[in-house]
């Protein structure tokens, strides 16, 4: 069974910055995909940025520019640089990765930006 971890959530003031974490309980190596998705309040679930096998990325235009997505192979783990934060980038952040036709899902870490 695959787990994904995330961490790095919490409270910040607009303008700031926070960094995401996403453990994975098997090699990066092994996911096609990997992404992170969020949910507002009253929202549907979207995707924030995803980072394809070869290293290729891909962001929402809401986030171009003050997100960035990466991953570290030795430690498994997924990130997301988040800077210049605004209180619409408040929400529940998921991790996401895809094995072949298989997808997983993380718990989610709350982001609040608010002063």
């Amino acid at each position: 069974q695959v787990q994904l971890v995330e961490s790095g959530g919490g409270l910040v003031q607009p303008g700031g910055s926070l960094r995401l974490s996403c453990a994975a309980s098997k090699s990066i190596f092994s996911f096609n995909v990997m992404a992170w998705y969020r949910q507002a309040p009253g929202k549907e679930r979207e995707l924030v940025a995803n980072l394809i096998g070869g290293g290729n990325t891909n962001y929402a235009d809401s986030v171009k520019g003050r997100f960035t997505i990466s991953r570290d192979n030795a430690k498994s783990t997924l990130y997301l640089q988040m800077n210049s934060l605004r209180p619409e980038d408040t929400a529940v952040y998921y991790c996401n990765g895809r094995i072949v036709s298989t997808t997983y899902w993380g718990q989610g870490t709350q982001v609040t930006v608010s002063s």
